[in-house]
C-alpha cells in the first residue's frame, strides 16, 4: 500500500504545477496512512477549494521614475484609473505636472490597480511608490522587475542605457520606439541636452534608412488621440497677431471671500517663482524702439490666403521670429548662456526661440527649435502646434526646455511698452507691444497711415553692452520694415 501511495504521489506531482504541488504535499502529509482513493479525494477537495477563492498575484509597487531635467517632485493632476481597475502595459495611469511640463505616466505592468499612493493635487516624489499593481507575472519575474525599480538605484541607471561601455540617454518612450523599429540606440546621434536621444532623432534615423522625407520641425510628444481639436478661448498665446485683439476677451470672474486663503505654490507658478528669483540677480539693460510694419502688413495680407490653404494660420510672429534668427547670426552673443558661476559663456548653435504664452495654467514659454533652419511657413506651422497645445495644457517638456532667446508678445493682450525679464540662463529677451495704426511721415514728407509696433529689449549687461543690443535691434527692425531684404539672407 505504501508503494502504491508513493507512485500516486509521483504521478500527481508531475501533472500539477508548482503552486498546486505545495498544497498536494500538505494534503498527503495529513493522509499518508489513508488509502490512495481517500488521498486523491482529499487532494481534489483541496484543489476545488482553492480554485473557488480569488487568486492573488504579486503586488508590484510602481515607483515614479526620473522624468528628466533634475525634477525630483511632481503634482498629481489627474488619475485615469481607480483601485480595482485592470491595466495593461503602456496604459495611461495618471497625469503629473512638474515645474516645467505636464507628463502622462503609463503602466509598466499588466494587472489590477490595488492602491493609489496619492490623491489628486498631492505632491509625488521621484523614486517613491505611485501605485500598487497586482500583476499577472510569476514571483520570479516580479522579483526581477522589483529590483529594476528599487529606490536605491541612481538616476543615471534609470535614464541611461549601457551600450558598448557608453551611456545613452533616452526616455522609455524613445527606447520603445527604437525597439519597435529595430534601431540600436548606439547608432543614433542624440540632439537633446547632454546628447539625449529624442523622438525626432529616431524618426530622422528611420527616414534615412527608408528614404522617407520628414519635416524639419521637431517631433512633439503628444499623441494624435490627445491632440486638441480646437483652440480654447481661455488663453491668449503669443502667436496671435498683435494687431488683432481677441474677439471675445476673457474677463476673470470677481471673487468675493469672507476670509483669507493660503495655499502652497505648485506647478508652473512655483517654476515662475524660481525663475524670476534667479532673474533678479541679472543686471538688466533696457532699450525701446518702434518699427514701421506697413510693408510687412501688406506682405502678410498677400500670403495669408496661401498659408491658410495649406492649413496653417499665418500671424506676424513667424516674421518676428525669423528676423530675430537672422539677426542672431550677426550677433551670436545674444544667443548665448552664462553659467551660474558667471565664469563661462556658451554660444548656442541652435536658435531655439521661445515665445511667452499666457495660458489658463499661467505663464509658459515654449520655444521653436532650430529656427535658423526653418522657413517662415514652417515656423508658422510650429507656432500653430504650440498654440493648440498651450491652450489645452498639453505642452511637453521638450517644448518648454532648451530655449536660447525669447520674444514676449504682450501686445496680443494689450499694452504698448513692457519691461521684459530675462529667463536665465538666456541673456536677452524682447517684448512686443500691440500694433497700432498711427500717422507718420513717409520719405517724401507726406503724412500717411503706418502700422507701428513698439518693441522693448532687455539684455544681460554682464556680457552684452548697449551698443551691441542697439545694433541688433536696428538690424531686426530693417528686416521687418523691408521684408524683401530677408530673402537675401534666407538659407
Amino acid at each position: 500500500m505504501a508503494a502504491v501511495t508513493r507512485c500516486s504521489v509521483s504521478l500527481v506531482g508531475r501533472l500539477l504545477s508548482h503552486h498546486y504541488k505545495r498544497r498536494c504535499v500538505r494534503v498527503f502529509k495529513a493522509t499518508r496512512d489513508q488509502p490512495p482513493r481517500a488521498c486523491l479525494s482529499n487532494l481534489y477537495n483541496e484543489r476545488f477549494f482553492h480554485t473557488t477563492s480569488a487568486w492573488s498575484g504579486p503586488i508590484m509597487q510602481f515607483k515614479l521614475s526620473d522624468i528628466g531635467e533634475g525634477i525630483m517632485e511632481v503634482v498629481v493632476k489627474e488619475w485615469y484609473v481607480k483601485e480595482g481597475d485592470k491595466v495593461s502595459q503602456f496604459d495611461s495611469i495618471c497625469e503629473v505636472q512638474s515645474d516645467k511640463a505636464s507628463v502622462t505616466i503609463t503602466s509598466r505592468y499588466d494587472g489590477v490597480i490595488r492602491r493609489l499612493h496619492y490623491a489628486a493635487d498631492d505632491t509625488a516624489l521621484v523614486g517613491k511608490p505611485l501605485v500598487d499593481i497586482e500583476t499577472d507575472t510569476g514571483p520570479e519575474v516580479a522579483q526581477e522587475e522589483d529590483v529594476v525599480e528599487t529606490p536605491a538605484m541612481s538616476r543615471e541607471e534609470h535614464t541611461h542605457q549601457e551600450i558598448k561601455g557608453q551611456k545613452t540617454q533616452a526616455t522609455p518612450a524613445v527606447r520603445r520606439l527604437a525597439l519597435e523599429n529595430n534601431i540600436k540606440l548606439s547608432e543614433v546621434v542624440g540632439t537633446g541636452k547632454d546628447g539625449r536621444i529624442l523622438k525626432e532623432d529616431i524618426l530622422n534615423f528611420l527616414a534615412k534608412q527608408t528614404g522617407a522625407i520628414l519635416p524639419p520641425s521637431p517631433f512633439h510628444e503628444t499623441r494624435e488621440s490627445q491632440r486638441p481639436k480646437e483652440v480654447q478661448p481661455a488663453s491668449q498665446p503669443a502667436s496671435q497677431p498683435a494687431s488683432q485683439p481677441a474677439s471675445q476677451p476673457v474677463r476673470p470672474r470677481p471673487v468675493l471671500s469672507s476670509q483669507d486663503v493660503t495655499e502652497p505654490l505648485k506647478g508652473f507658478h512655483r517654476a515662475m517663482m524660481k525663475t524670476m528669483t534667479a532673474a533678479l540677480k541679472i543686471p538688466h539693460f533696457g532699450l525701446c524702439d518702434e518699427v514701421d510694419l506697413s510693408r510687412l502688413a501688406a506682405l502678410r495680407s498677400d500670403l495669408r490666403g496661401i498659408s491658410e490653404a495649406r492649413g496653417v494660420k499665418l500671424s506676424y510672429m513667424p516674421f518676428f521670429i525669423k528676423a530675430a534668427s537672422l539677426g542672431l547670426l550677426h550677433f551670436p552673443v545674444l544667443n548665448a548662456s552664462l553659467d551660474e558661476a558667471s565664469q563661462n559663456i556658451t554660444y548656442k548653435a541652435a536658435h531655439n526661440i521661445g515665445l511667452a504664452m499666457d495660458t489658463s495654467q499661467g505663464l509658459l514659454v515654449p520655444n521653436v527649435k532650430n529656427v535658423q533652419l526653418l522657413s517662415v511657413f514652417e515656423i508658422a506651422r510650429e507656432l500653430n502646434r504650440l498654440q493648440a497645445l498651450g491652450s489645452s495644457g498639453q505642452l511637453g517638456t521638450s517644448d518648454l526646455t532648451g530655449g536660447t532667446f525669447t520674444l514676449s508678445n504682450i501686445g496680443s493682450i494689450g499694452g504698448t511698452y513692457a519691461k521684459p525679464v530675462i529667463l536665465p540662463p538666456e541673456v536677452a529677451i524682447g517684448a512686443l507691444g500691440k500694433i497700432q495704426i498711427l500717422p507718420r511721415f513717409d520719405s517724401n514728407g507726406e503724412l500717411v497711415k503706418a502700422h507701428i509696433l513698439n518693441v522693448s529689449w532687455s539684455a544681460d549687461h554682464r556680457v552684452i553692452d548697449g551698443a551691441t543690443m542697439c545694433r541688433f535691434s536696428n538690424l531686426w527692425r530693417q528686416y521687418l520694415e523691408n521684408p524683401a531684404s530677408m530673402v537675401l539672407d534666407l538659407k
